[in-house]
């Protein structure tokens, strides 16, 4: 395992192209990382052995998912992959992540999800393609592929739940904070969201070892959700005691609901190795969460605004709803559309 974690400079860790690395203790799992793109002979992760002092800028992004609650759509393409409004849901969770300040992206993938690896590649013979027959307004489109984002990829060999898929990241991770942002939620109608980098901020101010994004939802709705238990009444920050997962209405000690963005630190990995599995066989995410806490743990909550509303894209119904309002609001096309939708009613 050591010889996972240690970089060639013996300062971070640096994974090559084409490497493969089995995941000592957890066969369900292995590691195949694309390799940084080099600029100029130096790659981000010489940049941050450099400044280690500097502010969390990787995330995991879970996508391994089977999707079953969207088939038919799902069963040749990723749910993630699928459109709302003109990009599919996984573009507006790097472009939100991307706009708070991370730089390199671990997806946690599975069977099927290569469509998102050759989405966030640069396809140079369409580029090509389209400067050629002048079809600028098209290029602009793709300018996503040319943010400055390093992009790595690893497989969940099999589908043991949301912990089971971050304590994949593990090699990856090694030692540093991260987020995680879950691969099929958008925050904010076209991700205008920056709650990644103030729970980022929060993290480093707090010297938390958690902290959690919390959407507030309709009292009979927290049965679905992780809720959380705040120390003192909820503002916009508050200390997080624990996370209480699908309680009933009578029992939920509030109505703030785990909301798809994490920031954790490396004592999450130990947490998701000591979690036993439940239901299922699964490792879940908010009993390693729960473990850290009770261990003595620093939590913080923070709750999203109205703006950074969550659009949750596991079902049909969340789907079609996340679906129109995004496309309502097209620039272009948007107010054409409502005219027309008011004339289907």
């Amino acid at each position: 395992m050591d010889g996972l974690l240690d970089a060639p400079s013996g300062c971070c860790l640096y994974l090559l192209a084409s490497v493969l690395h089995l995941l000592p203790g957890r066969q369900n799992c292995y590691v195949a990382v694309a390799g940084p793109t080099r600029q100029g002979g130096r790659t981000h992760s010489d940049e941050i052995c450099e400044g280690m002092d500097q502010m969390i800028d990787i995330a995991v992004v879970p996508v391994a998912g089977h999707g079953t609650r969207l088939l038919p759509a799902t069963k040749s393409q990723p749910k993630e992959m699928l459109p709302v409004g003109r990009r599919p849901v996984v573009q507006y969770v790097v472009d939100e992540l991307a706009q708070s300040g991370i730089h390199r992206l671990l997806f946690i993938t599975g069977p099927g999800k290569t469509s998102i690896e050759n989405h966030f590649d640069i396809n140079p013979e369409l580029i090509s393609f389209l400067r050629e027959t002048g079809r600028e307004e098209q290029l602009q489109e793709l300018q996503f592929e040319r943010q400055q984002m390093e992009y790595f990829y690893t497989r969940q060999r099999r589908q043991l739940g949301l912990g089971h898929a971050v304590l994949c990241a593990r090699p990856f991770i090694g030692d540093q904070s991260f987020v995680v942002a879950l691969g099929d939620s958008i925050l904010g109608v076209h991700a205008k969201s920056n709650v990644v980098q103030r729970m980022v901020e929060q993290f480093e101010s707090s010297k938390a070892d958690v902290v959690v994004a919390f959407e507030e939802v309709p009292k009979e709705d927290v049965v679905h959700y992780g809720v959380a238990l705040p120390k003192q009444p909820a503002g916009a920050v508050f200390d997080l005691l624990d996370v209480v997962e699908k309680p009933s209405v009578a029992e939920a000690p509030s109505n703030l609901a785990v909301a798809a963005r994490y920031v954790f630190s490396s004592s999450i990995f130990d947490a998701l190795a000591k979690t036993e599995p439940g239901k299922g066989g699964e490792i879940q995410l908010t009993d390693a969460i729960r473990r850290v806490l009770r261990e003595g743990g620093k939590g913080v909550g923070i709750r999203l605004t109205h703006e950074e509303r969550r659009f949750d894209i596991g079902n049909f119904e969340s789907y079609y709803r996340a679906f129109v309002e995004f496309a309502m609001a097209d620039p272009d096309y948007g107010d054409d559309l409502k005219q027309f939708v008011r004339g289907l009613l």
